[in-house]
């Protein structure tokens, strides 16, 4: 009897934006790989508890994939990263944040009076 391995496909489909996401969840290859990598890093199940829409194998699958292919995914991420903060200046830029805080409390203050 011969067995045939074969390779599985991840589950990582990009959205209309280019966005990873893990099989049809929302949980993108970010928050996944951020997970397993970012301090003491969480185990594959510690993972697939903390976001139940994916399944252990998913979470191996991706874990598997990001430790095969570091390097590239590392470029996505920092990427990614850019592209976050651009969008956060840019947001910033047209909507102030300073003294949002303040705004609000007497927004709340005042309707809270009302």
């Amino acid at each position: 009897m011969t067995m045939v391995v074969a390779a599985e496909t991840p589950p990582l489909p990009a959205d209309a934006s280019g966005v990873f996401r893990v099989g049809s969840s929302r949980v993108t290859l970010d928050s996944v790989v951020s997970a397993f990598r970012d301090g003491a890093g969480a185990t594959a199940e510690e993972i697939a508890e903390h976001y139940p829409a994916l399944t252990l194998g998913e979470v191996y699958a991706i874990i598997a994939y990001y430790l095969a292919r570091t390097a590239e995914v590392n470029d996505y991420l920092r990427t990614r990263e850019q592209r976050s903060a651009e969008v956060r200046q840019a947001n910033e830029r047209l909507f102030d944040p300073t003294g949002i805080r303040a705004r609000l409390m007497a927004r709340q203050t005042g309707q809270d009076s009302a």
